[in-house]
């Protein structure tokens, strides 16, 4: 009687999860099929091999199968949903699916860069310029590293996905106050120091605030740290339970080149990477930074040939170390 109770329970648990890991696959897949992508459509075709939302979902989520470190460049835009702007924020999310290390690279956007095909220019003056792709190769000739894809969403997708996962816990390490006119104050930024709990419209002031002494720099460090806490929420298992929810909420905010079956793929290899573990760094680092003036404006200098050194030792260190547990066997 006791193995035939065992035996059921098992076989329970075992459908319970399938259909759960069906669920969220199909989920995303949906999800990817709704935003806007590179070419700036909505993609409703069934040619991805999912089936149509009146049918019971097929989906399941295939493993990462490649040895190729993948990097992936993610663009926060100060479009406020009203023209093409600037890039706010340029970061490249780097994964070894081998060794299981990830990096999480600052981009700083007031880097001198040769941009294709207009010359020399501030790194964010690529985006209005060319948008998402030309960005993408513009940082691709900086660091020296292919970029496979992109990920882009503007301030209302950012609060979106905030609000989604339940808001994050952040220490802030001091008062920051900005005001402006400009925006009739919407971003208006007012945050007092210490723990508190954030939601969608107080997290976008603590990551764009960097009216201090260090400006950016400190402004691209705390959007390391929030970026860390957010894939930590994400991983965890309240968050886990509402992905279809969160990816409802954010999918009219993004705009990827990112396919249907590549992000169940990296979705796959996400939940192999320890948060804690992620490498967070600023690009160019403060040792390989010039000031620079260029006419009346100044500019940060890199010597390119030692960037790109410093970025390919960084990854031969990936290599050279042992594969990282799974989370399977630190449960």
């Amino acid at each position: 009687m006791l193995k035939k109770w065992l035996w059921g329970t098992a076989l329970t648990l075992a459908l319970a999860v399938t259909g759960v890991i069906v669920y969220y696959g199909y989920s995303i897949v949906h999800f990817a099929n709704s935003i806007s992508t590179a070419s700036g459509t909505s993609s409703n075709s069934s040619s991805s091999g999912t089936t149509s939302d009146s049918d019971a979902p097929t989906t399941t989520i295939p493993k990462w199968e490649g040895q190729e470190r993948v990097n992936i460049l993610l663009l926060g835009g100060d479009s406020r949903g009203d023209d093409a702007g600037r890039s706010d924020s340029v970061m490249v999310a780097s994964i070894d699916p081998v060794s299981k290390k990830a990096h999480l690279f600052s981009v700083l956007r007031d880097t001198y860069v040769a941009i294709p095909g207009h010359g020399k220019s501030r790194l964010n003056a690529a985006f209005s310029y060319g948008g998402a792709e030309l960005t993408k190769q513009t940082v691709s000739d900086l660091l020296g590293i292919p970029i496979q894809h992109y990920v882009y969403t503007d301030f209302t997708g950012f609060m979106a996905l905030v609000d989604a996962v339940g808001g994050i816990e952040i220490d802030v390490e001091k008062d920051m106050y900005y005001t402006s006119k400009a925006d009739k104050h919407m971003y208006d930024i007012d945050l007092k120091k210490g723990l508190q709990h954030m939601d969608g419209k107080t997290a976008l002031q603590y990551v764009r605030f960097r009216h201090d002494a260090t400006s950016d720099f400190t402004r691209t460090e705390r959007q390391r740290i929030f970026m860390t806490e957010l894939a930590k929420k994400m991983q965890s298992t309240t968050s886990l339970f509402k992905i279809p929810d969160i990816l409802e909420a954010i999918a009219p905010y993004i705009e990827t080149d990112l396919s249907p079956t590549q992000m169940l793929k990296l979705a796959s290899l996400g939940f192999d990477i320890h948060a804690n573990e992620i490498d967070q760094q600023q690009i160019p680092p403060n040792k390989l930074l010039t000031n620079e003036l260029v006419g009346s404006a100044q500019v940060l200098g890199v010597n390119v040939t030692k960037l790109q050194s410093y970025i390919q030792k960084l990854f031969e260190e990936d290599a050279a170390s042992p594969e990282s547990p799974s989370s399977d066997e630190q449960n």
